[in-house]
């Protein structure tokens, strides 16, 4: 039964189906389809990077590019039948494997077997293995007598983010290709285009504030996007994602951080106390105040901070004359304070009280020290 578009979440209803459509990972795609053109194709793929930069999404690319009879610019063309076969996602000959949930030696020894089976009306069986760092020891010796000698017809990729916790042995036998996190510009051009398909209309600065959430993760941009468009049914203003988010106005932080730099404790105790009175969380408010500091440090430092930065043009002008007000090493303090206590906020039993301490520890410039 086939599922119904509308009700997908966005970021699985915007999946990409041709390399073209990957974002942020051209060093990649233009690799991947220069190999199908010339027919020189690798036994074993390694894609490793963070979570939401289109590891799998690539796989299935790559799994329908190779197979595709079509095939004029090394993209799968997503017209001839095995393209569309392959589009379902039930086709036997590409297999998906979650290696956290199936990491024995003998779910690998299973597929050993599987694999001396050739592909149907098909060129390649692929095989995608997914976060293939949680196999365990033994699984990873079984698994490396496949990559070792694997049938011709067959294609291994293997997906982690976690590329550090995978044997010298598996590496050295992969082709490797590191997904990188996106800009915020990246992001904000993928959200653009999505909401106009879907007919949401977002103020600029909204979706800056949401690509930035993201933290580089497509998906977990859309998540986001998601969430707050059910909350703001189709009409997404900046205050609509502060509010969704948690997250603090910049006009909010330059407030703050004018009390940090004239060194009015009295001020920076009643700020605090009306940010906890209207109800924000004051760990998420922290955070943003040490990625304030450090966007501070950028209008100070750099010649060009908003090609950094990525914020209207009004916030920086407000963030460039506070930056002048204070020196790098006040600068670097700051921002050293709050996100060394990061860690501290999760499992504090005052949070406020923790929150009053780093601003106060930064207006006597009491900075804490990286280890």
């Amino acid at each position: 039964m086939a599922e119904n578009k509308n009700n997908l979440a966005l970021y699985r209803k915007y999946r990409p189906r041709t390399f073209d459509e990957v974002v942020g990972q051209e060093h990649i795609t233009k690799t991947l389809a220069n190999q199908i053109l010339a027919g020189k194709l690798s036994h074993a793929y390694l894609f490793t990077g963070s979570r939401g930069t289109g590891k799998t999404s690539v796989a299935k690319i790559f799994a329908r590019a190779v197979n595709c009879t079509n095939n004029q610019t090394g993209s799968p063309c997503g017209q001839c039948d095995v393209c569309k076969r392959l589009l379902a996602e039930n086709d036997v000959n590409v297999v998906e494997i979650d290696a956290a949930s199936n990491n024995r030696v003998d779910d690998i020894r299973e597929l050993r077997e599987k694999v001396k089976f050739a592909p149907i009306d098909a060129k390649y069986k692929v095989y995608i293995i997914d976060e293939v760092h949680m196999l365990s020891d033994s699984a990873f010796n079984a698994l490396l007598k496949t990559l070792e000698e694997p049938p011709k017809y067959v294609i291994f990729i293997l997906a982690t983010t976690e590329v550090q916790k995978l044997p010298a042995t598996i590496l050295s036998r992969c082709s490797r290709f590191d997904f990188r996190l996106l800009s915020v510009e990246n992001l904000c051009k993928v959200l653009i285009d999505i909401f106009k398909k879907e007919n949401i209309d977002a103020e600029m600065e909204a979706v800056k504030l949401i690509a930035s959430a993201g933290e580089g993760s497509v998906r977990d941009t859309l998540s986001i996007a998601d969430s707050i468009n059910a909350y703001a049914n189709g009409h997404i203003t900046k205050e609509d994602v502060l509010k969704v988010l948690g997250a603090t106005d910049h006009e909010l932080l330059i407030k703050f951080f004018d009390k940090i730099i004239d060194k009015d404790i009295g001020g920076v105790l009643e700020e605090i106390n009306s940010i906890d009175n209207g109800g924000k969380n004051l760990a998420i408010f922290a955070k943003d105040a040490g990625r304030h500091a450090r966007d501070l440090l950028v209008c100070k430092t750099c010649s060009q901070p908003n090609a950094i930065l990525n914020l209207p043009d009004e916030i920086v002008k407000l963030m460039i004359k506070q930056s002048e007000r204070a020196t790098d090493k006040q600068l670097i303090g700051y921002m050293q304070n709050f996100v060394a206590s990061e860690a501290d906020l999760r499992y504090a039993l005052s949070v406020r009280l923790l929150v009053e301490n780093i601003a106060i520890s930064c207006i006597n410039g009491d900075f804490q020290k990286k280890n």
